[in-house]
């Protein structure tokens, strides 16, 4: 092998490797801008905590310990119908009082994930509640309206009409 070869074929590795360097960066890169995605939908940073007071609706066998003979059908129906209503202005407190299948005040303060919570002061931890519920509530601006659906692994419990209080 001639010297120019040599020269040549160093020259090769070294813009291999370099090239491959150059990979696992943007690699690194893109699998980090997914990550902030994920945990961001919205592209903002989530608060650290927030207050939210939320309706729940719920149907026969969905919630525990609760005698409610609406239907699945009924229950997507009246929830769509009091989302309609709270967004265009009427008293939160006053839905909650006449719909909810939850207790009265519906009031949750929530820590995000990485915050600690003090429940001892009625605050909770965002991965210890309902997972849709927890999306819902973070990614709403202060008195903003939002509603989870039904689902069974992230909204179990039927339908959560919530406002962001704080």
């Amino acid at each position: 092998m001639t010297k120019r070869n040599i020269v040549f074929a160093f020259l090769i590795v070294l813009l291999t490797l370099a090239a491959c360097g150059r990979n696992s960066e943007t690699e690194q890169e893109a699998r980090s801008s997914q990550t902030s995605e994920e945990e961001q939908p919205s592209g903002m940073a989530e608060p650290e905590r927030i207050t939210v007071q939320h309706i729940l609706i719920g149907f026969e066998g969905s919630i525990p310990g609760k005698s409610i003979t609406r239907t699945h059908e009924e229950a997507e129906e009246l929830a769509k119908a009091v989302l309609q209503r709270a967004q265009a202005g009427e008293d939160f407190d006053a839905l909650v009082k006449q719909y909810t299948d939850d207790s009265h005040p519906g009031i949750y303060k929530m820590t995000n994930f990485g915050v600690a919570a003090d429940q001892t002061e009625r605050v909770f931890s965002r991965s210890g509640m309902v997972k849709a519920f927890g999306d819902v509530g973070f990614s709403l601006a202060v008195g903003d309206i939002g509603m989870t659906s039904h689902d069974p692994e992230a909204s179990r419990y039927g339908w959560h009409i919530i406002k962001r209080i704080e």
